[in-house]
């Protein structure tokens, strides 16, 4: 049985990778960090069937310690300070954690099993940013647009820096944006989803956006947690762009959810300049074809029935309502 260690496993992506590592037979441990309030709500369903250690990126000692108590065979590195309109008001914090924290656990790793150890590094589309090629791929050069951009450009290179130094097994999944119903409500997708719910519910009466002609190439994240894993199967080790190759902006996105309840998104949607990025990344879409070709990988999930299930997710969710049985990986 192989072993598997996620940091970051009570978010979105870790809970839907959690999921598919015990699909495939894994032993699957979690790291987590040490809180007053423990926020395990997108797990709580695996209780019993993974194994939680308190540990944290900003700790190299716990991160040595965690990796003796566990053995992985994998390491999925998830943890980040991931919401980028925060990396604005905490940039050193976001590079600790984002950037940092990234070569702890690298060095961790190099300490005590690079033979054995094959590492996953959550790169992002963000590192993009003022995109100079269209679509983006592997070989596109970084442009990042926030402080968020820049640590996981930092996080990103130094994976490379260590798999041509040290001869590590280490990945890079540059992943475009990948929602679902679990996605935290800070970011607009689920903020839309969420807030035509209430608006549908007589709960809200108008929803609060920033730029609605950004662009972003949207995918589901059960899907995009499948590439991940196919990553980390592969004989040598190299990095990914994960994406649809499609691109959607917000006022689409806007639209679709609200046409989800049958209501006109222009009678409740107000443009707030108080929302829009400091620097804004105006247009992200992937290229794929390099995932598709060498990993197999296809998503699953489109566009319009990703914005439909996280709006029946939201209604059900505000009216006390089992979520919908949704397919863990499908719709």
């Amino acid at each position: 049985m192989k072993r598997a260690l996620i940091t970051g496993v009570t978010g979105q992506d870790g809970s839907y990778l959690a999921e598919l590592l015990l699909e495939q037979g894994y032993e699957v441990h979690g790291m987590v960090r040490r809180a007053s309030t423990e926020t395990f709500e997108r797990i709580n369903h695996l209780s019993g069937r993974i194994h939680l250690h308190q540990a944290d990126l900003l700790d190299q000692l716990s991160i040595i310690d965690v990796l003796k108590e566990t053995n992985p065979d994998e390491v999925y590195n998830l943890a980040a300070q991931s919401f980028v309109p925060t990396s604005w008001k905490q940039p050193v914090l976001t590079g600790e954690f984002t950037a940092i924290g990234v070569t702890r656990m690298l060095e961790a790793i190099r300490l005590l099993g690079p033979e054995k150890i094959r590492f996953y590094q959550a790169s992002s589309s963000e590192m993009f940013g003022k995109v100079v090629e269209v679509p983006q791929k592997e070989s596109t050069p970084f442009y990042p647009r926030s402080p968020y951009g820049v640590a996981k450009v930092y996080g990103h290179w130094i994976t490379v820096n260590y798999r041509e130094s040290y001869n590590m097994y280490c990945c890079s999944g540059i992943l475009f944006n990948h929602e679902s119903e679990r996605r935290g409500r800070e970011f607009v997708t689920r903020k839309v989803t969420d807030g035509v719910a209430r608006i549908k519910l007589g709960m809200s009466k108008e929803l609060r956006l920033g730029n609605l002609d950004s662009k972003r190439d949207w995918g589901f994240a059960g899907d995009y947690v499948q590439a991940m894993w196919l990553m980390l199967q592969q004989p040598k080790p190299d990095d990914y762009v994960i994406a649809t190759g499609e691109t959607h902006t917000v006022r689409r996105l806007v639209e679709l959810a609200f046409q989800a309840v049958d209501l006109d998104w222009q009678k409740y949607v107000v443009t707030d300049p108080a929302l829009v990025r400091p620097a804004e990344v105006d247009l992200l879409i992937g290229d794929p074809a390099k995932a598709k070709a060498k990993l197999g990988w296809r998503p699953q999930v489109n566009f319009e029935q990703l914005v439909g299930r996280m709006v029946k997710a939201d209604l059900a969710r505000l009216q006390g309502q089992p979520l919908p049985d949704f397919k863990a990986r499908g719709i």
